[in-house]
């Protein structure tokens, strides 16, 4: 069966099947892993961006809004729906990995780079938290082809298009700079910059991307920094010391991630492994390029982070792994024994039987140790605050402001109210009608909504406690904080 499967690659059915179950069993271990837990907060809060799709927020750029915005025109907002968008982004992702190997390998050799990055642990679990890091797991790749095309062909049509990916990378996170940096290094430092740099393609692709940052620019004009106050505010204010070594620790994460994979392809070629070093000598001009694209984009933000005095993480760069696992495997210029790929093919799927397998020990471990963000107490705790809701007011909730919770009870509340962010509403957003939950640990928003509760007549603040229960056992108990200000309070 796997014979039939490995000489369908070429046919086009193989890989499809692969991806689609691929989605399937981690769409299915999602479910059961989390049966008892709502969505991480990141994944709560593309969901608020994309109720109001705009060229700009308070955070971060806006692609992941719009892509949550286009998702729930065709499904609707629950947990299934956000855990099958993650594994989906995944799949996507990793066919557009394939649009690349396809370039300099054929048959079994493609099904290995997506293999051995199905061992990695970015595209099932950073990829199940759909938020500005795992949008560009597609972004990348499609934006490295593109340019990739360009350079070699300096083609109008493909300069256009690269331009246009590489801004949409940027629409979805501003780290994408270091994947344009990527290509600036690559396009400098390769055999054919000469041709390049002397075709219109370089400028092509600027006009098109800038173009395309254009309205997401105006939108910075007009409504302020926000996203970079945000970054600088978080990941800013580091002595040089720290941020040298936090810049050290981004590069050996990532040598870390890369580890396993690349472990075990040289496991699989051992007995033609001092050819293969032999062979990296004389290494394609398009795979020279790839390398340069993803050392460029891996060395710049060290540099960067220790001039800005900021920390950096190694799950920013995820998006790009890929292409030096895609190199080494394509660098091979000799047949993969079979046996070795269905050996490969078979262990990667008793990995994902074995994660759906053991998926209820994760939720049952969880029910008796809390996520930190309180995601086992966001459907209870809405539960409860839409049912003291209705006892005072038949008018429904408009609007939330606060933390995680609060954005759970956006999500989950049945009036669904707008989420306003979490700094203090405005009189305005009162008098619609207003609702807020703290958790304990959460001291800025017990503070300021305590004193909101204290100013405003006929609102009304409470305790109460909820409890999660998971195939008869008892959970870990919270308190919850709300605060409730029907729409007549506030007139």
């Amino acid at each position: 069966m796997l014979d039939k499967w490995l000489d369908g690659i070429e046919e086009g059915w193989a890989i499809p099947l692969m991806l689609a179950i691929f989605v399937v069993l981690w769409t299915a271990y999602l479910a059961l892993a989390y049966v008892n837990a709502g969505l991480h907060p990141d994944v709560l809060e593309v969901w608020t961006l994309g109720r109001a799709p705009a060229w700009g927020g308070l955070k971060h750029p806006p692609l992941m809004g719009s892509v949550s915005y286009l998702w729930t025109f065709i499904f609707p907002a629950r947990d299934w729906s956000y855990q099958l968008l993650a594994m989906v982004n995944s799949a996507v992702a990793l066919w557009m990995i394939d649009l690349i190997t396809r370039r300099y390998a054929r048959g079994d050799k493609r099904v290995i780079v997506l293999l051995l990055l199905m061992l990695l642990p970015v595209y099932q679990f950073e990829a199940q938290r759909f938020n500005a890091n795992s949008v560009l797991f597609a972004v990348w790749p499609l934006a490295i082809y593109c340019f990739m095309k360009s350079y070699e062909t300096r083609h109008a049509a493909w300069a256009i298009a690269a331009g246009l990916a590489a801004a949409t990378a940027m629409l979805g996170k501003y780290y994408s700079a270091f994947l344009i940096a990527g290509f600036v290094f690559a396009a400098i430092c390769h055999p054919g910059r000469r041709a390049y740099f002397t075709s219109s393609a370089p400028w092509l692709s600027s006009a098109a991307g800038l173009l395309l940052l254009a309205p997401h620019v105006h939108w910075l004009a007009a409504n302020g920094v926000g996203p970079f106050d945000y970054a600088l505010g978080v990941h800013g204010g580091m002595t040089a010391g720290r941020s040298f070594m936090s810049g050290l620790s981004f590069l050996l994460g990532l040598v870390a991630t890369l580890a396993l994979p690349l472990i075990i392809w040289s496991v699989m070629i051992r007995s033609r492994f001092s050819g293969y070093l032999m062979g990296l000598k004389s290494l394609d001009s398009g795979l020279l390029l790839l390398l340069l694209v993803a050392t460029g984009a891996v060395v710049t933000p060290p540099i960067v982070s220790v001039v800005l005095k900021s920390s950096l993480s190694p799950v920013w760069a995820s998006p790009g792994l890929f292409a030096f696992v895609l190199a080494a495997v394509c660098a091979a210029k000799f047949p993969v024994d079979r046996v070795e790929t269905k050996r490969l093919a078979l262990g990667v799927l008793i990995f994902a039987v074995v994660a759906v397998a053991v998926a209820p020990v994760h939720a049952y471990y969880r029910n008796t140790h809390p996520f930190k963000e309180g995601r086992d107490y966001y459907r209870l705790a809405v539960q409860e605050v839409t049912q003291r809701w209705r006892q005072l007011t038949p008018e429904p909730l408009k609007a939330t402001n606060g933390e995680a919770l609060a954005m759970a009870l956006a999500f989950y509340g049945p009036d669904h109210p707008a989420y306003l962010g979490w700094q203090k509403p405005t009189d305005a957003q009162l008098r619609a009608g207003w609702a807020t939950m703290c958790l304990p640990g959460e001291a800025s928003c017990l503070a300021w909504s305590k004193q909101l509760a204290a100013a405003t007549p006929g609102a009304v603040s409470f305790d109460f406690t909820v409890q999660p229960r998971l195939w008869g056992q008892d959970g870990v108990p919270s308190q919850i904080f709300a605060v409730l200000i029907p729409p007549r309070a506030a007139k």
